[in-house]
């Protein structure tokens, strides 16, 4: 298996863990028994809840644009050394958004993020 498709699966595991951390945090914040009901009543999150809530929807945005880029690359087979370290960036970018997000740090959760949209272009432009 190419590096870039390793990668996507570590991609998917990273999606799984985001899904994981943002419930265990809702459930913290609002408890079990609202977590098991329909929901009909959404209470909003705060605090890291929130953050790592809006940390998930931004992966979100992003990823089918990374998903693409990266299959389409491997499809076509414009794969490289570099398009192996455009994967391994955005991977581990988007593996620290998780907790610097979390934290409120910002201007490095900016600084994090610009390096996995790079990290996309990258991948893009190799398919040009």
């Amino acid at each position: 298996m190419s590096i870039e498709l390793t990668v996507l699966a570590w991609t998917v595991v990273l999606g799984l863990a985001h899904v994981v951390i943002g419930a265990q945090l809702a459930t913290m914040q609002n408890g079990v028994k609202w977590n098991a009901s329909a929901r009909d009543e959404p209470r909003p999150l705060n605090g890291m809840a929130a953050r790592v809530d809006r940390a998930l929807s931004n992966f979100m945005q992003t990823y089918p644009l990374f998903v693409a880029a990266l299959l389409a690359g491997v499809i076509a087979q414009r794969t490289s050394d570099t398009t192996a370290a455009a994967a391994w960036t955005y991977l581990v970018a988007r593996v620290l958004y998780v907790p610097v997000y979390a934290a409120g740090i910002a201007y490095v959760r900016s600084l994090v993020w610009i390096v996995s949209f790079i990290a996309i272009c990258v991948l893009v432009a190799a398919l040009m």
